[in-house]
């Protein structure tokens, strides 16, 4: 009898401290990287309206990184530093061939130049001599980070040009933020300016277009969340969970009846005035982003082989062997 109570007494035990374990587990951190908003939506997340985040702090958590762009990401999640980095087209290319990583794509962010929506411009001082790329010679043009959309769309205008970045211009980085005051105090001689500085640059006169992210590459996915595959497989369950609260919120961002209260969340991040984004945030004036977070492979595929036909990009891969849109689906049908 002794015994018996004993080996009872001990499976119990073991049961108690299971059970303990399993209510105590820590909920899955995702470190995602971005470089501007509200064209990354990542630093929005954590102000979420209440009641939206259902799974927040049960499943997963999110943390929120800033990095220049996709560059500087895709060296992050090499090295374990996030998880998913809000990456162009080029950089899961390098991703793949260069750094040999599994990569997966798991939800579309942003496209550019998606007709109907807004094409992020590269501007220039009006009256500077420069009227056409070829004017560009000898100047210095401005982008966000090297390896990234920004970066390949000025290469591939150059490429047609046939002009070579570092011979023919110089190519510099510089923050979003402040590519404006860059292009205004003649530090640089183009900027990428997106929404909206660029509408700061209209308002205050002496500024155009020399060309946008449309004629330069077309429409294009521009940036979206990937991470190592590895990380995925480990943690679908909780990223379904963060997927279907984030499709939650795109429907709330994207309702016109909260254009104030979106409004004021974009300027609790960007410290800037709430009525800068009441126009314009998440409408057809600004990027397009899919409502259930869908990436368009065949888009994606003809970005890369555009690229890689300009020569920006030695390599091409298959997007599809690295896309994994069924989180995104099984998110999409919980909400249905």
């Amino acid at each position: 009898m002794l015994k018996r109570l004993t080996l009872t007494g001990l499976l119990s035990a073991a049961l108690v401290i299971i059970g303990v374990g399993v209510a105590s587990a820590e909920p899955v951190k995702i470190r995602i990287q971005w470089s501007t908003t509200p064209s990354h939506m990542t630093p929005l997340i954590p102000l979420a309206p209440k009641g939206i985040y259902k799974h927040w702090g049960k499943s997963y958590v999110v943390e929120d990184v800033r990095m220049p762009g996709s560059g500087p990401a895709l060296q992050a999640i090499a090295a374990g530093e996030i998880e998913f980095g809000g990456l162009s087209a080029q950089a899961l290319t390098m991703g793949v061939k260069r750094a040999k990583l599994d990569l997966r794509v798991i939800a579309q962010v942003m496209s550019t130049g998606v007709e109907g929506y807004n094409a992020t411009p590269f501007m220039v001082r009006e009256n500077d001599g420069i009227n056409t790329f070829k004017d560009l010679k000898g100047r210095v043009a401005a982008i966000n980070a090297f390896g990234g959309t920004v970066d390949a769309a000025l290469r591939a205008m150059a490429a047609r040009e046939g002009m070579k970045p570092g011979t023919d211009f110089q190519i510099v980085e510089v923050r979003m933020a402040a590519m404006l005051s860059a292009l205004e105090s003649k530090r640089v001689d183009m900027a990428f300016l997106v929404t909206p500085f660029n509408l700061i640059a209209k308002r205050k006169g002496g500024y155009k277009v020399l060309f946008d992210m449309r004629d330069a590459l077309g429409p294009t996915e521009t940036v979206s969340w990937i991470g190592k595959a590895s990380f995925v497989e480990k943690h679908r369950a909780a990223l379904v969970d963060f997927l279907e609260d984030n499709l939650r919120y795109r429907k709330w961002l994207d309702d016109p009846k909260n254009k104030q209260a979106r409004a004021e969340i974009i300027a609790k991040v960007t410290k800037r005035p709430a009525k800068n984004y009441v126009a314009w945030a998440f409408t057809h004036e600004d990027n397009y982003r899919d409502p259930d977070a869908m990436l368009d492979v065949e888009r994606m595929q003809k970005n890369i082989n555009d690229l890689n036909r300009l020569g920006i990009l030695k390599e091409t891969i298959e997007v599809s062997k690295y896309v994994d849109m069924s989180l995104a689906k099984e998110a999409a049908a919980r909400l249905k």
